[in-house]
């Protein structure tokens, strides 16, 4: 979450008017994450997110991700859905963004997860991708294996501002992963970004799954080695809790499962997701405006983690 467009008090009033909502109490911009414009709002009856579209995401796929809030929380996953107006529309324009008015999920995003929350995220997962199986709307992954070769050429030699070398580096392991690609696996809807930020957790239980602006149709083991990159590790990227990354798997066994063959290739995978985000964090680090509000996240952290997998199977 982040905020790049400005939305005057007046005009977020005259936004919930469309709406059974109450009025306006207090708004507030959310700095984290680097995606859309967000805000925490509170009415006279209720708390809600209110969402601008920015950068990634694109208004024609803003059907695609109602769709799938609704499909999920049909089937008891805890997804927070839009909020339809009078008219029953749910996605509006707001300063010339797209913008759609979410319920707020209560709960909060642990900082550093233990094994017994890692393995409540692992099933939520599961139950997930159980739910997904009668969801027949497809949609390519927009941070896909095919787009890191020309997002790496995108940021081309300014990586090296970031650290001298980067560019020949990351090369090297773009190459690397593009040869061991596995093509066989089975795909379906996926996440594509569950960090601990986009799950909600009460203690030990998983209170809500946020943030499905990257779900898209891939392998759905992807999925799980994401989930394993972004829980196992502290936020720098330099050490590993194997017991964190184990639960993780045991939760995701408990309510669907890996085959053999997907977890064969979840090493590969994992160096995947690691690729996808050091890229993509690089790009926003050469790119973001500097008067945006937004924390901008180190894609040095990411090739950390690539360096892990590389030297140690965690997965056995």
């Amino acid at each position: 979450m982040a905020v790049y467009t400005p939305v005057s008090a007046e005009l977020l009033a005259a936004f919930l008017a469309r709406y059974d909502v109450g009025e306006l109490v207090s708004s507030k911009g959310i700095a984290e994450g680097v995606e859309n414009t967000n805000y925490l709002v509170d009415t006279t009856t209720d708390r809600f997110i209110l969402t601008l579209y920015e950068k990634r995401v694109e208004g024609g796929d803003l059907p695609y991700f109602m769709d799938l809030l609704d499909h999920l929380a049909a089937r008891g996953n805890p997804v927070p859905p839009a909020i339809k107006d009078r008219d029953g529309v749910s996605i509006q324009m707001l300063e010339g963004r797209p913008a759609c008015l979410i319920q707020f999920l209560p709960g909060v995003s642990v900082t550093h997860p233990t094994p017994a929350q890692a393995f409540a995220a692992g099933q939520a997962m599961g139950r997930m991708h159980a739910a997904f199986a009668d969801f027949a709307a497809v949609r390519a992954n927009s941070m896909g294996v095919a787009t890191w070769q020309p997002l790496l050429e995108r940021c081309g030699a300014d990586l090296d501002t970031i650290a001298p070398g980067l560019h020949a580096e990351a090369s090297a392991m773009l190459d690397t992963v593009l040869l061991d690609w596995p093509r066989d696996l089975p795909t379906a809807t996926i996440h594509a970004d569950l960090f601990p930020d986009n799950v909600l957790m009460r203690g030990d239980q998983v209170s809500g799954l946020i943030d499905f602006y990257f779900a898209c149709t891939d392998i759905r083991a992807f999925d799980v080695a994401i989930l394993h990159t972004a829980w196992s590790f502290d936020a720098e990227g330099r050490s590993i809790d194997r017991a964190v990354g184990d639960a993780l798997i045991e939760g995701y066994d408990a309510t669907f499962g890996l085959s053999g063959a997907e977890r064969a290739q979840l090493g590969t995978l994992a160096k995947g997701a690691c690729l996808r985000f050091f890229l993509s964090r690089a790009w926003d680090w050469l790119n973001t405006p500097a008067d945006a509000l937004v924390t901008r996240k180190d894609p040095l952290a990411y090739l950390r983690r690539y360096q892990t997998y590389a030297t140690d199977d965690l997965f056995t």
